[in-house]
């Protein structure tokens, strides 16, 4: 197949999308697929340049606002349509991380120039990048989930509601920008501008004490559950990308039935949203061992230190696999046969 992997974009997670990049243009290579990479905030880059404007480490935080906002002036997503190798591709590998290329902008682009692309369609990849409908959707469907609130709220209305601490985020985000665990009435406010930086919808959650799982989805089938145990108190950015900063256990040392309860829920999470291809579901597990859902993920990391690839590799399916029975299902069922 001819494949076109878009990454990089303006998104807090830009080096993260470059960096899934690297390993999705490598294992789709390493399957006989004809590759080109689209920066969608920069344009095509040939082969002959991918390892240097593609090929950096993602760092232990996400580039400054600043930077971003510079690639926005040059942003090319409205040039995509014009481009060959995204007219002429059999699939376009989304290797996409926030924003624009995961919260259905892009998906509905690409709807109009008539592509097939990986990943859920514009509906479903908004309602799951806004936590807000996204949780009330798990509680439609069963899926239990933390109590939250949204931004405006007082320190004494959190107080009576949740009791601290509480964990305080962007509601329309990922990878933990812009997250804080606030502990004290005091460091509310800071906590909450921190997040409204990376947007406008700012959600209040009740902390969830536990162990911290993950299951993977791919059309419709749920992979192996995984924990990670991070360094730090939550799985934050730093956690995530740098290697040896977590452990991460695939599969996860639970009993058959908790397995299966995980799988089950993971499955009523990626359904109640609609989604279509492959997702990754993140969950607490309590110390009663109650199981509460934090979000579902649309276009998860690819990295080589991602959970997805993990979840799928303790089930058999390779990494190469995993990337091209991607390509082949949103080529054939279309990016999100549920909407």
């Amino acid at each position: 197949m001819k494949v076109t992997v878009l990454t990089g974009g303006t998104s807090s997670e830009r080096d993260v999308a470059l960096a899934s990049a690297v390993q999705v243009v490598a294992a789709l290579r390493k399957c006989g697929h004809e590759v080109s990479v689209v920066d969608t905030a920069r344009g095509y880059i040939p082969e002959a340049e991918e390892a240097r404007e593609i090929g950096g480490a993602v760092g232990v935080a996400p580039p400054s606002i600043e930077r971003l906002h510079s690639l926005e002036r040059g942003l090319l997503v409205s040039g995509l349509g014009d481009l060959a190798v995204v007219r002429h591709a059999d699939v376009l590998f989304l290797a996409l991380h926030g924003g624009t290329g995961e919260d259905g902008t892009l998906q509905a682009l690409l709807e109009i120039i008539g592509v097939p692309y990986t990943g859920s369609g514009p509906m479903a990849s908004g309602i799951a990048m806004d936590k807000d409908i996204s949780k009330r959707l798990f509680r439609a469907a069963g899926v239990a989930t933390p109590d939250w609130a949204m931004a405006p709220i007082s320190p004494t209305e959190v107080q009576r509601r949740f009791g601290w601490p509480v964990v305080v985020k962007p509601s329309k985000q990922g990878s933990t920008v812009g997250l804080t665990v606030v502990r004290k009435a005091a460091e509310l406010e800071g906590a909450v501008a921190l997040a409204a930086k990376y947007d406008d919808e700012v959600m209040i959650e009740a902390f969830v004490p536990g162990r911290e799982l993950t299951v993977g989805i791919l059309n419709d089938q749920a992979l192996a559950v995984g924990e990670i145990i991070p360094q730090h108190e939550i799985f934050d950015y730093e956690c995530k990308y740098t290697p040896g900063m977590s452990e991460e256990i695939f599969p996860a040392d639970l009993s058959p039935a908790l397995t299966a309860d995980c799988q089950q829920q993971a499955l009523a999470a990626h359904r109640a949203l609609k989604l279509g291809g492959y997702s990754r579901v993140d969950f607490r597990l309590t110390p009663a061992g109650s199981l509460s859902c934090l979000e579902v993920n649309t276009l998860p990391g690819m990295t080589a230190t991602s959970l997805l690839p993990q979840s799928a590799r303790a089930v058999g399916i390779e990494f190469p696999e995993l990337c091209d029975r991607i390509c082949r299902s949103a080529r054939i069922l279309g990016s999100n046969p549920t909407e």
